[in-house]
């Protein structure tokens, strides 16, 4: 998968821009994870309450290792079983996670989606993680096609990218906390969680 605009999209994100983007599941919003003015302009292009964090996206898993603690045993084998997937993890942070992503709490959500578009995308980016949300005002439904995203992003995200084809499945993703070997689904989404 060849990015056309790679450059554009560097420089966008270098320069404390926001992307939005398409994923496995549903279009997402995205920029730097350590660019505070970044993730503050997501927070007021979504009108997104405060208290509800982001979470951390890549292509591969060992890019968001940073972030987190040690992750448990239990963990690990839901990411052999369902990364690269739509299965969001919310783990422990480590203090390499900047507490404006996370609302303050002491977790953060991790996912690597199964879309070639946003794998190429990490892959060009430095660093490889995104801090991200879904590309659709708060309390309205996620974009699912580039038109829905290109609606409701055009005068607000710095660069909407093509899907190139590759699109976007329409479900969100499941998101279950792993605290130790005790599993918490938050979310039911398009991953039903089996060990």
């Amino acid at each position: 998968m060849k990015l056309e605009n790679k450059n554009e999209i560097i420089k966008v994100l270098e320069n404390g821009g926001v992307i939005a983007y398409v994923t496995d599941t549903v279009w997402g919003l995205g920029c730097l994870p350590n660019n505070e003015k970044a993730v503050k302009k997501i927070y007021e292009i979504k009108k997104r309450e405060a208290q509800k964090p982001l979470i951390l996206m890549s292509n591969e898993t060992y890019h968001l290792l940073d972030y987190v603690k040690p992750l448990s045993k239990t963990a690990h084998i839901l990411i052999k079983k369902y990364f690269p997937g739509a299965l969001t993890l919310v783990v422990e942070k480590s203090e390499n996670t900047p507490d404006y992503i996370t609302s303050g709490m002491n977790t953060v959500g991790i996912r690597v989606p199964d879309n070639e578009v946003f794998q190429a995308i990490c892959e060009a980016i430095p660093g490889h993680v995104l801090a991200t949300t879904s590309a659709n005002l708060s309390h309205q439904p996620s974009a699912k096609t580039y038109e829905q995203a290109y609606s409701n992003m055009k005068d607000l995200a710095d660069l909407v990218i093509p899907d190139y084809g590759y699109f976007a499945k329409g479900l969100e993703s499941t998101v279950a906390g792993v605290f130790g070997d005790e599993i918490k689904v938050f979310r039911q989404g398009a991953i039903h969680i089996e060990l």
